[in-house]
Formats: structure tokens, sequence, C-alpha cells
């Protein structure tokens, strides 16, 4: 059995074929373009042919699973777009299953990135904080297909407005132009180059004062909404992925030390924070195993490799 995989970002498209097993057979990757709706049918016909059975999409939110639409905030043509009736069109005769891309992530790391547990929380730190849950080894969606959308768990109700139209959501600290905008507005400047969230991990890693403390200030944040969340759920483990969360050491060694700092509870006591295994194709991972499990294909995790034995 093959499934066809598309992940639908603000920037970029991808698409992957990918069997059953969880191997990705195939995949290619596309700027947005000019004309995405173009763009996506380029894609989806270069990769459809008669082995295809299901389609999974993992799409950058707003989304509304129910309606089948998308209203990515960075394609602004794309308001209440119809993308499952969409792709209906290009693959006829197939069904089609949407989530949003941070689900995506987290349903994808679930299945192929080495997790044993049976419950993920994961997040996407990049322009936007993203996220998804899978409980019980099942994606968990929620009325609306939004379910652990973290980016907007509110951190600080006096703090900047969101583009969701609330204040002191998460994004707006721990994204990557919030990280920016907090970092220039306490006096950090660049020599040359663009003040961007790459520029402001560099200058964190050479020991500048307010870079340094933009990311321990973004990583304070999540830490709150992680503790939240896991108290809330009893999931344990945590992933977390993204172009900011790409500066690694500069993020998640503050979060960790933040939650083991704050957990109260016993069972917040031994949260397990990673970095994303799979990278950017977490998505495409993920939205295979939404076209599996739709067609009543079980998936197999791919578990952690056991430690190396000490006996002789």
């Amino acid at each position: 059995m093959t499934v066809l995989a598309l992940d639908i970002g603000g920037t970029k498209f991808a698409v992957a074929r990918v069997d059953a097993s969880g191997t990705l057979l195939d995949r290619a990757e596309h700027p947005v373009g000019q004309s995405p709706t173009a763009t996506l049918r380029g894609l989806v016909a270069d990769f459809t042919d008669p082995s295809v059975t299901a389609v999974g999409i993992g799409s950058a939110g707003p989304i509304d699973a129910v309606a089948g639409t998308v209203s990515p905030i960075n394609i602004p043509r794309w308001r209440g777009y119809p993308l499952v009736a969409a792709v209906q069109r290009l693959v006829p005769g197939v069904p089609v299953s949407l989530a949003g891309d941070a689900q995506c992530m987290v349903l994808g790391e679930w299945w192929r990135g080495g997790h044993s547990g049976s419950s993920l929380l994961g997040i996407v730190v990049s322009t936007g904080v993203g996220g998804g849950l899978v409980i019980d080894g099942r994606p968990w969606m929620g009325r609306t297909g939004n379910a652990g959308h973290i980016g907007h768990v509110l951190i600080d109700p006096d703090g900047e407005p969101c583009v969701c139209g609330a204040r002191g959501c998460l994004e707006t600290i721990a994204a990557g132009p919030g990280l920016v905008r907090w970092a220039l507005a306490q006096g950090w400047t660049l020599a040359t180059g663009r003040p961007d969230a790459k520029a402001l991990a560099e200058a964190a890693r050479a020991g500048a004062r307010i870079p340094l403390v933009a990311f321990q200030r973004a990583a304070s944040a999540l830490a709150t909404a992680i503790l939240n969340t896991t108290a809330v759920l009893d999931v344990r483990d945590v992933v977390i992925g993204g172009g900011v969360a790409a500066a690694d050491d500069l993020l998640l060694d503050p979060l960790r030390r933040t939650i083991a700092e704050r957990a109260g509870m016993s069972y917040l006591r031994d949260l397990q924070v990673k970095p994303t295994a799979l990278d950017r194709d977490a998505g495409l991972y993920g939205a295979a195993a939404l076209a599996l499990l739709a067609s009543g294909v079980p998936l197999r995790q791919t578990l952690p490799e056991p430690p190396p034995s000490t006996h002789p």
C-alpha cells in the first residue's frame, strides 16, 4: 500500500510517497511561489500514480478539519481555501485526510521518531509556535482539528497583541519574530546583516547578553506552557522542532532547567523534552500516518534502540 503525503507550509510545499511500513519512497519540495494552487497541482500531478490509495495532508493553519478548509497566515490567497476538495479533484476516488502541520509533525515523530511512549506532545517553534498531540497512540484533533495549538496558550495577559487577536500568547514571546522584536526593543543591534532569529542565535552563542536573555525568556514561556499542558493531560514526552528550536542548547537547556525548577506534582518531574528526530520530514511522515489510519492500517512505532549490553 502506498499513500501520498503533503506538507503545506507558509513558504514551502513538500510531497512524498510513503508505504505502509513507514518507508519514505521519494519526496520533493518546492517554494510556494506566486500561485500556491498551481504549485499544489504540479506537485500532486508529479507524485500521483495508480499505487496511491489515500492522501494525507498536514497544513499550516488555522484549519477547519470538518469543512476541509485551511487559512494559512502566510498564504493570504488561501483564506478558507477548500484544500481537501481541491486535492480530491486532483486524485479522484481516493480518500483525503487533513490535519494541522504541527499535528502531523508530532504524529510523524511518534510513529517514526523512536519514541516508546503511547502519548506525545509536539511543539514547532519557528515563525510561529504550533503544536499537536498523540494520546494513547492516536492523533488527538479536537472539535475543529486544532487541538494542541500550544502557541496560543495565554502566558502574559498584559503582553503584546498576537496575530490571532488575543494578547500575550506564547507565540508572541517564543516565536522567532517575537524573540527578535524583544531583543531589538532592549537595545540589541547588528553591525551588518538582517536582525532575524538566526542572527540572534549567533549573537547569543558569541555571549551577547541581550540575545542570551531573549532565549532564556522564550524558554521560560515555553516551560510554562508545557507544564500547564502536561499537568492537564498527564503526558510525559515532549518533542520540539522548527527553525528556532534548531538553536538547540540555547533554547532546550534553559527550557529543561526551568521545567525542573517549576515542576510541582510528582508526575511532572520526569518530563522528557527532546528535539525532533525527523527534522523536515516529520510532517510528511505524519501526513502519511493520517492517510494510513484513515484506511484502517495500524501504525507500528519505530522504537528506540536498546542500550548496548554490558555483559561479556
